[in-house]
């Protein structure tokens, strides 16, 4: 099963509990993927772009 919605810092940043600006500090520092989509100069990612950096990003605490 696919989930094409795109989520926005926000999401992504209630998805691994942590503070929007966290999600944008990993952007700056090249730890989250590029986005797939942009709109108006806001990136945003498909949520399964997201479940699957969260799988496999270093640190992972086995968070959903």
């Amino acid at each position: 099963m696919t989930d094409k919605g795109l989520w926005s810092y926000k999401e992504i940043a209630a998805h691994i509990r942590v503070q929007p600006d966290t999600v944008r500090s990993y952007r700056k520092h090249g730890l989250l993927p590029p986005p797939d989509h942009v709109e108006n100069g806001k990136p945003y990612w498909y949520a399964d772009t997201v479940r699957t950096w969260v799988a496999n990003r270093p640190g992972n605490r086995g968070s959903r």
